[in-house]
C-alpha cells in the first residue's frame, strides 16, 4: 500500500491559515492598524475603496522596516514581538503571533512600502498569493505605507461570500472604533472613496468618545478610575438615565487591547440594578490594565478572547468601582432633606408637670333623636339632588328611568342578520349621533356596542390613524415639506453616517431636505410639514439606529419613519377630550384598514360581553 500522508505546498497552507485571521476587509484592517500601533506611530491614515474589497492602504508614521525585515515580515511566523514561550504571558504589543501579514498575502496583492528613519531610502516589496514578485528601492516617508489590493482574488468563493458595501463598511468600522478609542494619543484620519470622512484628533480618552460617538455623551458620562494592586480600572460608565435599549455602545479593553468578556459586562449591568427598565442597556468605556503574567491572550486568532488569572476578584472590582461612581456622582437616587419642612418634635423634659388625660362626655346626646345623629358641622348641607346619579344619559329625545326605555332596549337588541362587525360600526354610528362617549381614566374612551361595552384606547387610535395618513403621504410621493429658517446641523457617529449616506435618498423623498456636509454631519434644510414640532434630530437618530442593513425595503423606511412621527405627534396620556374629539377619533379610527391593532401591533379596540357585565352582578 502506497504511502497517502503529504506535506501541503505552502500556498494552500498559507490559505487555510489565513481563514482563521483574514475573514472579510475588516479583518485585514484591523491587523494593519494594530501593526502600525506596534510600530510606536502618532499619525495613521486609513484610506477605503469599495468598503475595502478593492483596496485597503494604511499609512503610517511609525519606525519602519529594513529592506531585510521587509521582506521577511511576509514569512509565516516571522515577528520582532516574541523571541520565546515565556514572551506570551509578558506582552506589551497588540500582536506576537507572526501570522498577519502572511494571511493577508496569502489572498490578496499586497505591496508595502517603508523606510527607518537611519535610512535614506526606502524599500518597495510586492508579494502576490504568497510569492514575492517584486522588490525595488523607493523614495518614500519614514513609516511604513501598506497597500491591500483584490481581497480573496485567488478564493473567489470566499469573495462571493462577502456582502455589500455598506455592511463590509459598517464592519469596518467596528474594527476602527475599537483601534480608535483606546489610542486617543494617536490621529486617525479615514478616508472612503478618496473622501476624508472622519478626523481624530490626538487628546483625552473623552475627547476621543464624543468624536467618535457624537457630542450627546458629554453630559452623559461619569468617570470611573479604581487602582489596585491587582488591576487599575479607568474609564467612563453612563448615567442610568441615558440607557437605551438600542444605540449603547459598550467597550471593554485590557493593556489597550479590545476584549469580549460577557462576565465582566455583567459586573458594571449589576451595578445598575433597579436603577434602569430591564429592557434597556448602559454604555460604558473602561481600559484595565494588569500584569501580563495575569492574562492569557493566546486563545483565539483574533485575541478578543482573553483568559484571567482572578476573574472573580476583578469582577467584584468592577461592580464596586461602578457603584462607587454611581454615587459619587449622584446618578443614584437619594432623598432630599432640605425639600422637607422643618419639623419640630417634642421632646420630653423632667421638670415639666404631666397631666392626665380626662375624658369628655356629651350627657345631652340622645342616640334615637335624629337631630342628633348628623354632626352640627353637617347639618345644614342639602342632601338633595343625589338621585340626579341615578338618571342615565339621553338617548334618542328622552331620559331613560330605571326600569330602562324602549330606546334602549332596540339599541341593545341584536340582528342576527348582521355580523358583528357591521354591529358595532352602526353602534358606533349611533353614539356618534348620541355623542354618547365618555373618557374614562387617563387613555379611554368607553362607548356602547351591540355586543356590549367598548373601550377604546385614544392614544393608540391617533396613532393609527396619523400613521396611515402618513404611510399614504409617503408612498404617493405627496408628503408636504417645511423649509427650516435656519438649517440644522445633525451629528452622528462614523458608522451611523454610513447608514444615514445609504437612507438619504429615500428620507429626501418623504418631506426631508438632507445634505451631507462631510464628516459624519448633516445639514438638515427641510423637513416633513407634519414634524416641525417634533425634535426631528432625535427622530432622525432613532431612525438611523433602528435600521436594519441586512432587511431594507423602502417600506420599511417609510414604516420608521411614519412611526416615530406619529407618536411625536400624537395625543398623550392625560388629554381630557371633548365630546366632539372623541367623536372625531373614533369616527376616524372606523375609516382605517385594520381599526383593532397600531401599527406596532398593540390593540386599541376591545368589547366587554354583555355576559361578562351580568355576570359581575
Amino acid at each position: 500500500m502506497s504511502d497517502i500522508i503529504h506535506l501541503l505546498p505552502d500556498s494552500v497552507a498559507n490559505q487555510i491559515a489565513a481563514g482563521e485571521v483574514v475573514q472579510r476587509p475588516s479583518s485585514v484592517v484591523k491587523e494593519l492598524l494594530e501593526n502600525s500601533i506596534d510600530a510606536g506611530a502618532t499619525e495613521i491614515e486609513l484610506w477605503l475603496t469599495d468598503a475595502g474589497k478593492t483596496a485597503i492602504q494604511v499609512i503610517d508614521n511609525g519606525k519602519g522596516m529594513s529592506d531585510t525585515d521587509a521582506r521577511l515580515s511576509f514569512e509565516r511566523h516571522a515577528t520582532s514581538k516574541i523571541t520565546k514561550a515565556d514572551d506570551l504571558f509578558a506582552l506589551r504589543t497588540m500582536g506576537f503571533r507572526g501570522e498577519a501579514l502572511a494571511s493577508i498575502a496569502a489572498v490578496a496583492q499586497v505591496e508595502l512600502r517603508t523606510r527607518t528613519k537611519a535610512d535614506d531610502i526606502g524599500v518597495c516589496v510586492c508579494v502576490e498569493g504568497s510569492k514575492v514578485t517584486d522588490q525595488y528601492p523607493v523614495e518614500c516617508k519614514v513609516g511604513a505605507n501598506f497597500m491591500v489590493r483584490n481581497l480573496f482574488f485567488n478564493v473567489p468563493a470566499r469573495r462571493r461570500f462577502l456582502k455589500s458595501n455598506t455592511t463590509e463598511y459598517t464592519n469596518v468600522m467596528i474594527e476602527f472604533e475599537r483601534v480608535a478609542l483606546i489610542n486617543p494619543q494617536i490621529t486617525f484620519k479615514l478616508f472612503k472613496d478618496d473622501a476624508l470622512v472622519l478626523h481624530l484628533q490626538n487628546g483625552s480618552f473623552k475627547q476621543r468618545i464624543m468624536a467618535l460617538f457624537g457630542n450627546s455623551y458629554d453630559k452623559n458620562l461619569l468617570p470611573l478610575d479604581i487602582d489596585t494592586d491587582l488591576v487599575h480600572v479607568e474609564g467612563y460608565v453612563s448615567t442610568p438615565q441615558s440607557a437605551k435599549t438600542k444605540g449603547y455602545k459598550q467597550f471593554l479593553f485590557v493593556n489597550g487591547r479590545y476584549m469580549r468578556h460577557p462576565y465582566f459586562n455583567k459586573a458594571i449591568l449589576v451595578a445598575y440594578e433597579r436603577l434602569i427598565p430591564a429592557d434597556k442597556q448602559v454604555s460604558f468605556f473602561l481600559h484595565l490594565t494588569v500584569d501580563p503574567s495575569h492574562i492569557d491572550v493566546n486563545i483565539h486568532p483574533t485575541k478578543t478572547e482573553i483568559k484571567f488569572e482572578d476573574d472573580h476578584t476583578i469582577w467584584q472590582m468592577l461592580l464596586m468601582a461602578t457603584r462607587d461612581s454611581l454615587a459619587k456622582y449622584n446618578a443614584v437616587p437619594s432623598m432630599d432633606f432640605e425639600g422637607f419642612e422643618e419639623q419640630q418634635i417634642p421632646s420630653f423634659n423632667g421638670s415639666d408637670q404631666v397631666f392626665e388625660p380626662q375624658p369628655t362626655r356629651h350627657t345631652d346626646y340622645n342616640p334615637f333623636d335624629s337631630t342628633n345623629y348628623t354632626p352640627s358641622s353637617y347639618r345644614n348641607q342639602s342632601s338633595q339632588g343625589w338621585q340626579s346619579l341615578y338618571d342615565l344619559p339621553d338617548i334618542k329625545g328622552h331620559k331613560a328611568t330605571g326600569s330602562g326605555s324602549a330606546s334602549q332596549e332596540t339599541f341593545f337588541l341584536k340582528d342576527e342578520q348582521q355580523t358583528e362587525k357591521e354591529d358595532n360600526e352602526n353602534a358606533v354610528k349611533d353614539a356618534t349621533r348620541q355623542n354618547f362617549y365618555i373618557q374614562y381614566g387617563t387613555k379611554y374612551i368607553i362607548t356602547p356596542a351591540v355586543s356590549g361595552i367598548m373601550v377604546i384606547d385614544f392614544v393608540r387610535a391617533h396613532r393609527r390613524i396619523l400613521y396611515d395618513d402618513f404611510m399614504e403621504s409617503m408612498r404617493n410621493q405627496t408628503a408636504v415639506a417645511q423649509t427650516l429658517m435656519f438649517p440644522t446641523l445633525l451629528h452622528l457617529s462614523a458608522s451611523q453616517g454610513v447608514v444615514m449616506d445609504s437612507l438619504l435618498e429615500r428620507l429626501n423623498s418623504t418631506g426631508f431636505d438632507i445634505t451631507s456636509v462631510g464628516g459624519a454631519s448633516y445639514a438638515i434644510n427641510a423637513v416633513p410639514a407634519a414634524a416641525v414640532d417634533v425634535d426631528f434630530n432625535a427622530l432622525l437618530q432613532r431612525l438611523v439606529e433602528d435600521y436594519d442593513t441586512h432587511s431594507l425595503s423602502p417600506d420599511d423606511i417609510y414604516h420608521n419613519l411614519a412611526l416615530a412621527l406619529s407618536r411625536s405627534n400624537s395625543l398623550i396620556e392625560g388629554r381630557k377630550l371633548t365630546l366632539q374629539e372623541m367623536a372625531s377619533i373614533v369616527d376616524q379610527l372606523f375609516s382605517c384598514q385594520t381599526p383593532n391593532y397600531g401599527p406596532d401591533g398593540k390593540l386599541i379596540v376591545t368589547i366587554l360581553p354583555h355576559e361578562v357585565v351580568t355576570k359581575e352582578f
